[in-house]
């Protein structure tokens, strides 16, 4: 494993991170959950990124019970606040009052006494931004967060949300956006601000939901089990990806992988690695299996020319337009 700093700040995490997001508590039982937190610590990996909401509040509890007995200074362990986590019309968003319960309830879910890095999961419109702010500089103060980072912003709320950190004395370190090589939206302005502001990108999805590992052939039939199929969230996530132009593309990076040493879904890794101002990539698995090949991608450099290529074989499918950061700013609060 190889490790790197987060944005500018002095926090060194693992290139590669482990996420449970549409897994944990949902698609895998604990058991096997708890055998993928094994093997990820088994590969060196210290990062473990999780959110209050990911499967009912469930994926906490999963990942809290699997680093139980870890040496807690050892790990890196990151969580989210901003979607639903009750019935209750405070149940949601980033008001003071939901930010100070959603920590208190992360917290006793992850059996911990704090989180290293605690991230808005969105920006919430609902709510003033220096209500935001002032909420997670109390929070970093009573030291129940060492970090603050957010997901999916857009580069203007980034530079609002930075300032006021300032102002409050707080380390806003990083930014949590969907990035892979057909998804690359954040380029064009979100990196550019991040890398002005010391800001590093925590990345998610950088296999694209499974589609850049190859399984899914053009004209084929979905594989059984895969998240293509699973219809508690995977399938809505993966939909947009499965065009025939789509696959086509990614069957013709087979050989480049190959050229390299390297299965498909370690040359997305990878590439999403290549991005300097990529701190870490998130993977997911459902067996420690995935989660030892996928590490592997860790410490592979990408020559210029192979990047070209990849470039080359993209391009026509990939998403580049910096307003699709947009996209995933919801325009009303949950």
């Amino acid at each position: 494993m190889e490790y790197r700093h987060l944005g500018r700040s002095g926090l060194i995490i693992s290139e590669i991170a482990y996420g449970n997001w549409l897994t944990h508590g949902s698609q895998v039982e604990a058991e096997a959950a708890t055998a993928c937190v094994r093997a990820a610590l088994d590969t060196g990996i210290t990062t473990f990124d999780t959110a209050d909401a990911y499967a009912g509040t469930r994926a906490e509890t999963v990942l809290g019970d699997a680093l139980k007995g870890e040496r807690r200074e050892g790990l890196e362990i990151f969580t989210k606040v901003y979607w639903p986590t009750g019935p209750g019309r405070n149940d949601r968003g980033l008001s003071r009052k939901h930010i100070m319960e959603s920590i208190e309830g992360s917290l006793r879910r992850l059996q911990t006494d704090y989180v290293d890095l605690y991230q808005a999961h969105r920006y919430d419109v609902a709510t003033p931004l220096e209500e935001t702010m002032e909420a997670f500089a109390d929070i970093v103060h009573s030291g129940k967060a060492h970090y603050i980072g957010v997901s999916e912003w857009p580069a203007e709320q980034i530079r609002r949300a930075h300032a006021l950190a300032r102002e409050l004395r707080i380390p806003l370190v990083s930014n949590q956006p969907q990035y892979n090589a057909l998804w690359r939206v954040i380029e064009g302005e979100v990196v550019p601000a991040c890398e002005e502001l010391g800001i590093g990108q925590v990345v998610f999805s950088p296999i694209a939901q499974g589609v850049l590992t190859g399984k899914y052939a053009p004209g084929g039939q979905l594989p059984q089990g895969s998240r293509a199929t699973d219809d508690k969230g995977g399938a809505g996530m993966i939909a947009r990806w499965l065009r025939e132009e789509v696959l086509e593309a990614v069957q013709r990076l087979k050989p480049l992988a190959d050229d390299a040493g390297l299965s498909l879904a370690q040359l997305a890794v990878a590439w999403v690695l290549q991005n300097p101002n990529v701190s870490a990539a998130i993977i997911g698995a459902s067996r420690p299996e995935q989660v030892a090949e996928n590490a592997k991608a860790a410490g592979v450099v990408l020559d210029d020319d192979l990047m070209a290529r990849i470039e080359e074989v993209l391009e026509p499918v990939a998403v580049t337009d910096p307003k699709r950061v947009h996209d995933n700013v919801p325009e009303r609060r949950p």
